[in-house]
């Protein structure tokens, strides 16, 4: 319950988390960052790590100059092009074998049931839609892999994807993140981009057990 309070409190709190992160590490901060982005795109068992409002508030502290936007673009960018490609080679190379042996705990069937379910509609632009849906994102590369999706026409999709999903959200951050009701109501703000992010996610699990009920 402690470890789940915290990651809760670093969620709801990430300006204050990432602003003393900034005055404590400097510029080592920004290989933090790259991990996290890393992890959340490049590991099936990192989807809890904080991905949209993560890049907002590092936005926001870029248009404060807390940070540097210079730097933190095109390195997070980096990072999940990085993690995304990883992803798809272990999935690639070792995906069938690894689900064999995970624990569902790790890597659970119904998470990869929904990647596949989008994969199915909307095909190679789940690459592309992945970035901007919470868990999805994780687990497309790695259902790319196993499905053996063509790499060029994926690395294609993946850096499209990559540069909307980091650019579009930072600068977001950067622009209207210090606007003064925004940076007083930051907190809030964090909360409706989690729940927005989760809308489509919710809308196709709305849709699907319409189908089932209608299909019993």
């Amino acid at each position: 319950m402690e470890l789940l309070s915290g990651l809760i409190d670093i969620v709801l709190h990430l300006d204050a988390h990432l602003l003393a992160l900034v005055q404590e590490y400097g510029m080592w901060v920004y290989a933090i960052l790259f991990f996290i982005i890393f992890a959340e795109t490049g590991l099936v068992v990192a989807p809890f790590l904080p991905g949209d409002s993560l890049l907002f508030v590092i936005g926001a502290l870029c248009g404060m100059g807390s940070m540097q936007l210079e730097v933190a673009l095109p390195l997070l960018v980096l990072a999940a092009f990085m993690g995304d490609n990883t992803n798809y080679w272990i999935g690639r190379l070792l995906g069938l074998r690894l689900l064999n042996r995970a624990s569902p705990r790790l890597i659970k069937p119904e998470h990869l049931e929904k990647t596949h379910a989008f994969y199915a509609k909307h095909g190679g632009k789940t690459v592309i839609f992945a970035r901007f849906l919470p868990i999805i994102r994780t687990f497309a590369p790695f259902v790319a892999g196993i499905g053996t999706m063509d790499y060029r026409k994926y690395v294609m999709f993946s850096i499209t994807g990559g540069v909307s999903w980091i650019g579009s959200l930072i600068l977001a951050g950067f622009f209207f993140g210090n606007i003064p009701v925004i940076k007083e109501n930051l907190t809030l703000m964090i909360l409706v981009i989690v729940a927005v992010s989760f809308i489509p996610a919710l809308i196709e699990f709305v849709r699907q057990r319409r189908n089932r009920r209608n299909v019993g």
